[in-house]
């Protein structure tokens, strides 16, 4: 007994290793069809006849021949009837795989009854009394390579699970059949098992759970599913009535948000399709949006994308011809700067140099831009705006569409989002807003749903049996009830509807995978290699694009994506060479990617690649990222890491840093797989600065991850000797350290800083060295220092040649800067004129050229020069205008106002107002940094002259604490 299990353990590995002694014919005509190898979804048995040796000892030879040729008769015949593939005869075993070649949606069911079949075919066997066992185990293989030679050739199967199913063969005992849980999941409560517990086999590092099958169970579970595209609808009459009401109520200009949600393949898309052709007759403009997972950190793709279709850009449009195509799209009232940033937008030439505004304005100025282009629809006639599978949203698409929810309430527009339960939206709640969580159908609606969609091809039994197997999800519904049509064609429709299994413990994706995968199976070998290939481009591609990839000739290639629109698994829109594929469903996609080998996707996206860089160029100028992302695939990291790099810059000059921060770590990622030598560090300094930015950008000086991008970016630039970086890098963690208020850090990092700048030839470099000095000395207490190398910064700037440097260090101008703080320094030393002096350059220099931050803050702190002086109304005058330009652009405070505006309060007497201002600023998070120590001082005095002096003493003490805590020296004698 122990030398047959031997001998089919084995076997197993002679399939992943090398070639066998023996060999059998495929027991399918399917076989020959499938001789690329796959990764496939298959469920293995091992058939292993009980006693054979003892029985060899006890009858003749030629006896024995046909005993064991009874049994692999019985064996291969119920392994047929239900599907199956008999891979190999190994003398009393059986090698048997269900979902290769040929896929079925119930492999895993097969198998189990093909082998009680086989079981109880056995035992029929005569004259001599003969008991089988088996063992089942589903998981994901590698399968369908030939190995060997000549009349030695066979399919190999490679992965844990024929290793599985051959060990529980061996754990089962005469007459049983033992499946692995990988199968019990999937078969749920079909069949009646008894629970073994787990069991320690040989090979597997941890026990595993096995289970006897007993039988047939009465109670039959049924499978949850997906659904997707255009089918009947069915059972949606309420929700669509909703709907209506819901529209009726926008045209007369209450605007109106419908949030659909719904677990995947509930409907959600096709409600919205649904709502479309009640109005269709209705005048109105018809909006649609869509949401990517490949574009979540691509900035304003839905938008982008809708533009793009709704101006109708081809790809030979001259750029000439685009802007013509804006510009008629676009309401005629649209402004000339609104016009630019949209032109922009699309990656057309544009006039937004010009329009001098600062980071955050200019993209609050797009958005609206946007917004407003909603509200000219919605002049001329009522609008339908749809936004689909906000789960995949990305982050600058997500605050337009807080936007846009907000604005939709006076506007007639209807606007319905769809997306999956994960996704929390913020907007419920609100009076404008309904929430639809869409709920499955009931069996009669389920029937209702299979009878439309297979007409008279099938009967009112089979039609019932899909509407149990379904569980009134209606994608399950729908590819269930093609499978079954279609299977008709070729065999007895009644197979494809034996009971389904139970999906109560199974994740929805493998089983629309099964189902899938099956029908690609059938549309055969060249169809199933189309869908692979598209899979491998995207969930939209062109014919274009899959035209030079498939290398197939016209004609076969074109019948290949008719069949996959026919069968439903694409939607096409257009004709060849301009057609458009989308797959039905992103699982559709998921299904024919996952079938591909590992090298044959890197093959695969090698191509596109290829192709893309060849024939895409201006696709690929536009939208690096999707280069990156084929790159990846093809294993070239280099490159993918050079595009994502370019990708994060481009996001990052559109503003819209959160999806750069994407890119940039997408390359760090990569990179870590390529060799560590010179080249990748220095290319991952230059990802790490760049990183950095947009952190400081998005997350403010007080990001740790910016600290901490900025630390590796100089411990590699010093390691490669760079000193260029070195100093970029140096002086972010002096931007970070002085952001959260750790001045002593700031002297070590400055006095670096100067001490990489001592042979520096670089002007640009000297004066930021200096730049980060004197705004140490200041904030150290040391105005005499901070003056020279103020006055030293002064001397090198040159406003043309520098005026990058907002873009670079701190984001504002160190012309600019130099005066500001420059005007402090001077206070501090006893020049209260040329203070005044500084001061009132510092602002007029930037108006001058423009730049809000650099305004922003030389308002602020010539505000804190008059307080000093003794000149509360100056200082609230300029306090206001900081206010306003804040407010008009967007920007953040670098001081804290409540600090500005409790001290002039504190001036004009009025102590209580003052001493609130005071407190409010200083429980503000800037409140909490580097300014504490003056915020403090100021609500000492206020506190004194109110005659709280208690209060006020301890307001002294707390701000001692913090100048030892920060190091902030600049208001020391305030204290004293």
């Amino acid at each position: 007994m122990v030398g047959h299990r031997r001998r089919l353990l084995d076997a197993i590995a002679a399939l992943t290793d090398e070639a066998p002694a023996a060999v059998v014919e495929p027991t399918s005509p399917d076989a020959a069809e499938s001789t690329d190898a796959e990764r496939r979804q298959v469920t293995v048995m091992f058939c292993d006849l009980v006693g054979s040796t003892a029985l060899s000892t006890r009858i003749d030879p030629e006896d024995l021949q046909e005993v064991i040729g009874g049994y692999q008769g019985a064996v291969t015949e119920a392994v047929i009837g239900f599907g199956g593939f008999v891979a190999k005869y190994m003398g009393d075993g059986v090698l048997v795989y269900f979902g290769y070649p040929r896929a079925h949606e119930d492999d895993a069911e097969r198998a189990v009854r093909a082998g009680l079949r086989a079981i109880e075919a056995i035992g029929r066997l005569g004259p001599v009394k003969l008991e089988a066992r088996i063992g089942i185990a589903s998981g994901s293989v590698v399968v369908g390579d030939l190995i060997g030679k000549g009349s030695s050739q066979e399919q190999s199967i490679i992965g844990e699970t024929p290793n599985l199913a051959a060990r529980l063969q061996a754990l089962a005992s005469p007459g049983a059949l033992v499946v692995a849980a990988s199968t019990r999941q999937q078969i749920g409560k079909l069949f009646d098992l008894e629970d073994l517990g787990r069991k320690q086999l040989a090979g597997f590092d941890e026990p595993q759970l096995a289970w006897r099958v007993l039988g047939e169970s009465p109670e039959v579970g049924r499978f949850a599913a997906l659904r997707s595209g255009r089918s009947p609808l069915v059972g949606r009459d309420e929700e669509v009535e909703l709907l209506m009401r819901r529209w009726k109520q926008a045209k007369s200009g209450e605007g109106r948000v419908v949030l659909i949600s719904g677990e995947p393949g509930i409907g959600k898309s096709r409600l919205t399709v649904a709502l479309s052709e009640c109005i269709g007759s209705e005048p109105h403009t018809r909006l649609r949006h869509f949401c990517s997972p490949h574009y979540q950190d691509s900035a304003l793709h839905p938008f982008i994308a809708q533009l793009e279709r709704a101006a109708e850009f081809t790809r030979d449009d001259t750029t000439e011809g685009k802007l013509g195509k804006l510009r008629a799209l676009l309401a005629p009232d649209t402004r000339d700067e609104d016009f630019a940033l949209l032109s922009e937008l699309l990656s057309l030439p544009s006039s937004t140099a010009d329009l001098n505004l600062s980071q955050q304005r200019k993209r609050e100025t797009l958005l609206n831009a946007l917004l407003s282009q909603l509200e000219a629809e919605s002049r001329q006639q009522p609008v339908l705006m749809v936004l689909e599978d906000a789960h995949w949203i990305d982050p600058t698409s997500r605050e337009l569409l807080d936007l846009t929810v907000d604005r939709v309430r006076q506007l007639p527009v209807l606007l319905a989002i769809t997306f999956r339960p994960e996704f929390q939206p913020p907007w419920g709640g609100r009076s404008h807003v309904t929430s639809l969580a869409l709920s499955r159908l009931g069996e009669r609606d389920g029937a209702a749903l299979a009878k439309d969609l297979a007409g008279n091809a099938l009967g009112a039994d089979v039609i019932a049996e899909i509407a149990r197997r379904t569980d009134g999800v209606p994608l399950f519904v729908e590819e269930l009830t093609k499978a079954v049509v279609e299977s008709a064609r070729q065999a007895n429709p009644g197979a494809a509807v034996t009971a389904r299994t139970s999906l109560a413990a199974l994740s929805v994706p493998v089983t629309l995978q099964a189902s899938l995968v099956a029908r690609l199976d059938r549309l055969g070998p060249t169809p199933k290699a189309v869908a692979q290939i598209g899979a491998v481009l995207g969930r939209e591609f062109g014919y274009e694009l899959i035209e030079p990839i498939a290398q197939q000739d016209e004609g076969v290639l074109q019948a290949a994506l008719d069949q996959l629109s026919d069968a439903g698994l694409l939607f096409c829109r257009g004709t060849a060479p301009h057609s458009l594929y989308l797959f039905k469903h992103a699982m559709v996609q998921d299904a024919a990617y996952g079938m591909l080998l590992r090298s044959k996707r890197q093959e695969l996206h090698a191509q596109v690649a290829a192709v893309l860089e060849k024939k895409f160029a201006d696709l690929v100028e536009r939208q690096p990222e999707l280069l990156a992302y084929h790159l990846a695939g093809a294993g070239d990291s280099a490159r993918a890491v050079a595009q994502w790099l370019k990708a994060g810059q481009y996001a990052a000059a559109r503003l819209a840093h959160v999806e750069a921060i994407g890119h940039f770590e997408r390359a760090l990622a990569a990179l870590t797989v390529l060799p560590q030598d010179q080249t990748r560090n220095r290319t991952e300094v230059e990802l790490q600065l760049a990183r950095g930015l947009s952190l400081f950008t998005v997350e403010g000086f007080i990001s740790a991850e910016a600290a901490s991008a900025y630390a590796r970016a100089r411990d590699l630039a010093e390691e490669l000797g760079n000193p260029r970086q070195q100093f970029i890098a140096v002086y972010g963690l002096w931007q970070s350290a002085n952001g959260i208020g750790m001045i002593r850090e700031c002297r070590r990092l400055s006095d670096r800083l100067l001490q990489l700048t001592v042979r520096e030839t670089d002007v640009g470099l000297r004066l930021q060295g200096h730049h980060s000095a004197w705004a140490t000395g200041l904030f150290s207490g040391e105005p005499a220092s901070a003056r020279e190398h103020c006055d030293e910064g002064c001397r090198l700037y040159d406003p043309e040649q520098h005026r990058s440097h907002s873009l670079l260090y701190g984001g504002h101008d160190p012309g600019i800067c130099a005066r500001f703080l420059g005007a402090m320094i001077y206070w501090l030393l006893g020049y209260p004129q040329q203070a005044l002096t500084l001061s009132t350059e510092a602002v007029a220099m930037a108006e001058r050229l423009a730049h809000p931050l650099s305004l922003e803050i030389a308002l602020l702190y010539g505000a804190m020069l008059h307080l000093d002086r003794g000149e509360p109304e100056s200082a609230l005058r300029r306090l206001s205008a900081a206010e306003t330009l804040v407010a008009d652009q967007r920007l953040g405070f670098i001081v804290e106002p409540h600090f500005l505006r409790g001290a002039a309060l504190t001036a004009h007497g009025e102590f209580a107002d003052a001493v609130a201002s005071l407190r409010e600023g200083l429980a503000g998070r800037l409140g909490t940094l580097r300014d504490r120590p003056y915020g403090l001082a100021r609500l000492s005095e206020a506190l004194t002259r109110q005659g709280q002096h208690e209060a006020a003493l301890a307001a002294a003490r707390e701000g001692l604490e913090a100048r030892e805590k920060t190091g902030n020296r600049q208001w020391e004698p305030e204290f004293q």
